[in-house]
């Protein structure tokens, strides 16, 4: 039985009644919307994303954004086809509308969050897949889409941190959970949607 998370599922315990590939995209789709929400409501010029980060260098909030996604649309793209489940996160597309521009990026986070929605709830959470990887060295790795699902959404945390300080370079302010790991958020007893699990 596949389930399926709607909008009723608004705080902690009802999402921790769910199986954990439910509280898995729930997770994923929770950090997708707040970028989202970055590019919709907070996020007032194309300038923003590009502008180039003092303390970061080489990085902006547009780069940000979209090697993140990435990340998610490479993952659900490889448990989209047939068996064997091969993939890389360093098969990327770079310079791509979405890191310089408002809307592409409002179009290219919407369509993640929807092939999440889509694609999360048919999948194994045991489903074996093989992780090409270079460190620089090429690495092979044997994984799980559980395990790598649950990467995507904490790798996208990750940059969203440095999103937030770009976004303080910019003097642009920011929700108080944007960049925090879940982890983070239940420790301090956050009532942000990701803070309100318990562990």
């Amino acid at each position: 039985m596949v389930e399926v998370l709607d909008s009723s599922h608004s705080n902690g315990s009802d999402i921790a009644s769910l199986s954990p590939l439910i509280q898995l995209q729930f997770v994923s789709t929770t950090v997708l919307q707040q970028a989202l929400d970055l590019v919709e409501n907070i996020l007032t010029s194309d300038d923003q994303l590009t502008a180039q980060s003092k303390f970061l260098p080489g990085s902006t909030i547009g780069k940000h954004l979209r090697h993140a996604r990435d990340h998610f649309i490479l993952l659900i793209e490889c448990v989209s086809g047939p068996a064997p489940h091969i993939f890389s996160y360093d098969a990327r597309s770079r310079n791509t509308p979405m890191e310089n521009n408002l809307s592409e990026a409002r179009e290219a986070l919407k369509q993640a969050i929807s092939r999440v929605e889509e694609v999360v709830p048919m999948v194994n959470l045991d489903l074996p897949l093989t992780l090409n990887a270079v460190t620089p060295f090429m690495q092979t790795f044997e994984t799980t889409f559980g395990r790598e699902i649950w990467f995507a959404g904490l790798h996208a945390v990750h940059h969203w941190s440095m999103v937030r300080v770009i976004a303080g370079e910019l003097d642009i302010k920011l929700n108080d959970d944007f960049g925090f790991a879940p982890s983070t958020l239940v420790y301090k007893g956050s009532e942000a949607l990701l803070g309100k699990a318990k562990i």
